[in-house]
């Protein structure tokens, strides 16, 4: 691959993250006081990463009944209010014990 071509890729990269950060800064003088705008601009970053992420947890483990199983106990896990460590290591935990049980009772889910 051409080292032009990474360096503009990254180039832009750089642009497209740096961007949305300063604008609000560049823009906004003042404290925002709207409730509403407040909301939107501290969950925005969790809905987008939400938004990234949720779809490849289907697809990431080897059966679609881990992922499922997986899935469920980091949300419990995260109503729990547990740390984001106790999270994934407690949903990275569940889907090999199931991953696992699937492949030792010759399930054929696997």
């Amino acid at each position: 691959m051409d080292y032009k071509r990474i360096l503009l890729v990254i180039l832009i990269m750089a642009l497209v993250t740096y961007l949305p950060r300063v604008i609000p800064l560049a823009v906004f003088r003042k404290k925002i006081k709207n409730p509403y705008i407040q909301s939107f601009l501290v969950y925005m970053p969790y809905g987008v990463l939400a938004a990234m992420v949720f779809p490849d947890i289907f697809t990431s483990t080897a059966c679609l009944v881990s992922a499922i199983a997986g899935t469920v106990v980091a949300l419990i896990l995260a109503w729990r209010k547990l740390g984001l460590l106790i999270v994934a290591l407690g949903a990275t935990g569940t889907v090999f014990l199931t991953e696992w049980i699937l492949t030792v009772s010759g399930s054929g889910l696997i």
